[in-house]
């Protein structure tokens, strides 16, 4: 049996993908694996026990990546469980900034009480007059699950789609329209499109990525949309543009209080993935990520060690090393089954930068002996066995 522990709510549609073999507990130190997914975990004291987190929802900025690797704990993120619900908000964001229609709704309630409203109705609408979005050019930045949503759907509704991601990966590109322009630079997007959308995870190479050098280039019609991380873009920057008619609108689903109520800025309390079906898939997918790592050791969309796969295991037992990128690792380590005279049937090594992983699987069970050599030797951080059912 193994305890588990939410440390938010988690959606009942993903928790019954648990099997009977799984408990949940309220307390962390007592759970062999968690789910999170906006509580801050830098500062918490993890379990020596603990092998896995799963974040339901795709940003890891709560979690103390390396500091779990170090600790042998694997992190995983759930990819795209949330991408329609996030490019839904998108589209609404466009519609939001093309037309004044939160103005046009504030209007009407403050007039409700107007028995002659819809006479009225007739003149005042143009007060929140807009424009259309067919016609117009999309610059996306970033083709990953979202990015590629977006990218499709707005070339569904005849805007003209230009699409920036040099690291685009194969399955992002098959599933790509073809009707979308690859661009090579955001400077060109900038330039060009009438909407930018950016749509890349927060690191410290992405840190206003949308600098104020970029801003200066748009037009001053163009419209800002913002559904990734608010530190994405240089919102100083955007709010001197906007103050001086430089920029027509800044969408940002990231409430802070540099750019909530200002003029320009239509701010949405981070509703992005903020769905029953978004929260079910990313539940869903958290929990299958961590059953898959707890039964079979694979690795499957980790983002602190690289993700590695066996698939079922077959033989008597298979052995997962989480260790070091250092040479000389395997060598290392099949020489201890040797010593202990235990064939390996088939293994498997992925790196990741500093991190690494070793799957073996085994003819026969590992003693208690062996495994202790093996979590000894250099660079090993920690090791795991687990038994055919």
């Amino acid at each position: 049996m193994i305890k588990y522990a939410t440390l938010n709510p988690i959606s009942e549609v993903g928790l019954r993908e648990f099997s009977e073999d799984y408990e949940k507990t309220e307390k962390l130190e007592e759970a062999g694996i968690a789910l999170v997914r906006s509580a801050a975990m830098h500062e918490m004291e993890l379990p020596k026990d603990l092998l896995a987190i799963a974040r339901a929802g795709a940003g890891v900025n709560n979690i103390p990546l390396e500091k779990c690797a170090e600790a042998g704990i694997a992190v995983f993120n759930t990819p795209g469980a949330n991408a329609n619900g996030v490019k839904e908000l998108v589209l609404a964001g466009m519609l939001l900034a093309a037309r004044d229609i939160s103005g046009g709704i504030a209007w009407a309630k403050e007039n409700a009480a107007d028995p002659e409203i819809a006479k009225t109705a007739e003149k005042q609408k143009k007060a929140y007059a807009g424009t259309e979005i067919a016609g117009k050019k999309l610059g996306v930045i970033g083709l990953g699950a979202i990015g590629v949503r977006v990218a499709n759907a707005c070339v569904n509704l005849d805007m003209e789609v230009y699409g920036y991601d040099p690291y685009i990966s194969v399955n992002a590109a098959w599933s790509l329209s073809r009707a979308v322009h690859h661009v090579d630079s955001i400077e060109d997007i900038c330039r060009e499109c009438d909407y930018i959308t950016i749509h890349v995870p927060l690191m410290d190479s992405t840190k206003k990525m949308l600098s104020k050098d970029c801003v200066s280039q748009m037009k001053e019609t163009a419209v800002i949309l913002n559904f990734a991380r608010d530190l994405l873009v240089d919102e100083e920057a955007v709010l001197t543009a906007l103050s001086e008619g430089k920029l027509r609108k800044y969408v940002t689903d990231f409430p802070n209080p540099l750019t909530a109520g200002k003029d320009g800025v239509i701010v949405i309390p981070h509703l992005g993935a903020s769905t029953e079906e978004s929260e079910d898939n990313c539940a869903k997918m958290a929990v299958e990520e961590l059953r898959e790592f707890v039964e079979n050791g694979n690795l499957v969309h980790s983002v602190n060690y690289p993700d590695c796969s066996m698939g079922e295991l077959t033989t008597p037992e298979r052995i997962v090393v989480l260790h070091r990128n250092i040479s000389g690792s395997i060598g290392r380590f099949t020489s201890v089954f040797g010593d202990a005279k235990i064939n390996i049937a088939n293994m498997t090594n992925k790196g990741k930068g500093e991190y690494a992983v070793t799957l073996l699987d085994l003819d026969e069970e590992a003693s208690e002996e062996t495994l202790k050599i093996l979590s000894n030797v250099e660079g090993v951080l920690r090791v795991r066995n687990i038994k055919r059912r």
